[in-house]
């Protein structure tokens, strides 16, 4: 896949058929991206599993902290990944490693790394990189409410 370039629809089904979402490099700190990507998700209805070894334990915005996606007793449909570029071949490690697999992996501005995405991708799991999700999130709204205009609900989500 051309990862210079997406198409709307391919980065708004990720989003709309994602519920259980794990964010790797989640942080503590109100003043991080990662932090308030998290209340963002929260707000629309997502179910959000931060991950961070050195906050485990602890609570972020009310949820519990994970040291690793493995320690998630719940499937992940989308892996949100806050790290630099060169620990998205781990992520990718951690997420083919888990039963069931996520449908997606996520990486925010600034995580590329090609390599890592055909191991993803030659897995079945769809990869988006150097992409803000809260940036392409308006996709899902207009996906779900032209759903709605046409009068097909099946697909609707958050």
């Amino acid at each position: 896949m051309n990862h210079d370039a997406y198409v709307n629809s391919y980065l708004s089904e990720i989003l709309a058929s994602s519920r259980n979402v794990a964010v790797v490099g989640a942080s503590t700190n109100d003043h991080r991206p990662s932090h308030w990507i998290c209340g963002f998700l929260l707000g629309k209805g997502y179910r959000v599993f931060p991950v961070n070894p050195g906050h485990a334990g602890e609570t972020l915005l009310g949820q519990k902290v994970y040291a690793t996606l493995a320690d998630i007793a719940d499937p992940i449909d989308l892996v949100d990944v806050f790290r630099r570029s060169q620990h998205l071949g781990d992520v990718v490690d951690q997420v083919l490693a888990l039963k069931p697999r996520p449908k997606a992996i996520w990486g925010q501005l600034g995580v590329r790394d090609d390599a890592a995405a055909a191991r993803a991708e030659s897995a079945g799991i769809k990869m988006v990189m150097n992409r803000s999700l809260v940036s392409e999130y308006p996709l899902v709204y207009e996906l779900t409410h032209h759903l709605e205009a046409s009068g097909d609900r099946s697909a609707h989500a958050a």
